[in-house]
């Protein structure tokens, strides 16, 4: 497995390119916007757009998401079906956070813990992850190690939660109980900022550090 950070929309959402090496299906996780950035980046990679992958339901990670897979002709896979009223909600994000336009839509399939999202010989395992919002799931690649955990964890942060229906306590649970037994070594690629590994986290975040909660 390969993947590629695009920076995209004001926020510097960290939308991603995954793709198989072996076959080049590859899918977008989080196109909050800059479509033409994104297609230009498929375009210079060689690689074959399968699949929109989505985290959650908040503008900056699925802006761009209607008109990629209506240009692209891909399905939308995830979030999980909680965040529905998020997705509902775009054309009112959009308006409250600056961005342009964005109409409702639902995905081609909503996910849950214990899905599994195929790409080519890849397998990518989905678990729900609430908190940041109720319906936030993140995509484990257990053979790569690595993880996109959206706006759950950041290096040295955690997600906010003070959005309609955020919870913190869950939050917090979904890092420590959800994250935490993939493994110290598994490397996370956050929603913004830079990736960092689940044992760094643990030693060093001051909001979930193990020694918190010890």
């Amino acid at each position: 497995m390969k993947y590629q950070i695009i920076p995209v929309t004001p926020f510097q959402q960290n939308c991603s390119l995954i793709w198989c090496d072996e076959t080049k299906a590859a899918a977008v996780v989080d196109p909050g916007g800059d479509m033409d950035r994104i297609l230009a980046e498929v375009d210079k990679l060689g690689v074959k757009l399968e699949k929109i992958l989505l985290t959650h339901g908040h503008i900056d990670h699925v802006g761009a998401a209607k008109e990629l897979a209506d240009h692209a002709g891909i399905p939308i896979i995830g979030p999980h079906k909680a965040d529905s009223f998020w997705l509902d909600n775009l054309p009112e994000q959009s308006k409250h956070f600056g961005f342009a336009h964005s109409e409702p839509f639902a995905p081609t399939q909503y996910l849950a813990s214990g899905d599994t999202v195929t790409l080519g010989s890849l397998t990518l395992e989905v678990l729900h992850c609430p908190g940041h919002t109720p319906g936030h799931i993140v995509f484990f690649s257990a053979t790569s190690r690595t993880v996109w955990v959206g706006d759950v964890l950041f290096h040295g942060s955690i997600g906010r939660t003070d959005f309609p229906q955020s919870n913190h306590q869950d939050l917090i649970d979904s890092i420590t109980k959800n994250l935490w037994p993939l493994g110290r070594d598994v490397e996370f690629v956050p929603g913004h900022g830079p990736i960092s590994t689940l044992g760094t986290e643990r030693d060093q975040n001051p909001f979930v550090a193990d020694q918190l909660f010890s």
